[in-house]
């Protein structure tokens, strides 16, 4: 059987995740640029930190949960934006003032994802395809929609993961 391609959705395994986490409500593109600026001081602040005692931590990806996406307005839309930190983590720089970096545990187990492949306003059909299969394989979600940023908004073919925690129908 071929090795499918990262186009295709998939069900995989994903660990608990202790998260650098920001909350916002509105339009992303109106609100999120302070919570990331707010993730992103925290997460460089810690990763400094930690290279002064002799410890390695790499900056990941992106993500941001989405519980509300399709019913609501984009003006309305919750936004859980968060950076992957370190397990042992127990407090975090606040850079930005006026906007609470938080600490939580992201859960995940059995996971149904997709890559998609270009600007986020064509997600649709790729996020009915994950739908469709999450329905076929016998799973129903039961969690968020999540996405993972695997580059900047403004490159040339943005990459998203986009990923939603299943369960057995």
């Amino acid at each position: 059987m071929p090795k499918p391609k990262p186009t295709d959705p998939q069900l995989v395994e994903m660990p608990a995740q202790k998260m650098a986490v920001v909350t916002t409500r509105g339009d992303p593109n109106v609100v999120g640029q302070q919570a990331i600026g707010a993730l992103y001081g925290a997460a460089y602040t810690l990763k400094f930190a930690l290279k002064k005692q002799g410890r390695d931590f790499k900056v990941g990806a992106l993500r941001a949960r989405w519980p509300d996406i399709h019913p609501a307005s984009k003006d309305e839309w919750l936004g859980i934006w968060g950076l992957p930190i370190p397990d042992d983590t127990t407090e975090l720089p606040q850079k930005v003032p006026g906007v609470a970096v938080q600490i939580e545990t992201w859960q995940y187990g059995t996971v149904a994802q997709i890559l998609h492949l270009g600007p986020y306003s064509e997600e649709p059909p790729t996020i009915q395809r994950l739908h469709d299969f999450i329905a076929a394989s016998g799973y129903e979600i039961a969690g968020p929609h999540e996405e993972e940023y695997l580059s900047r908004p403004d490159a040339k073919v943005p990459k998203t993961i986009i990923r939603y925690q299943v369960r057995k129908k």
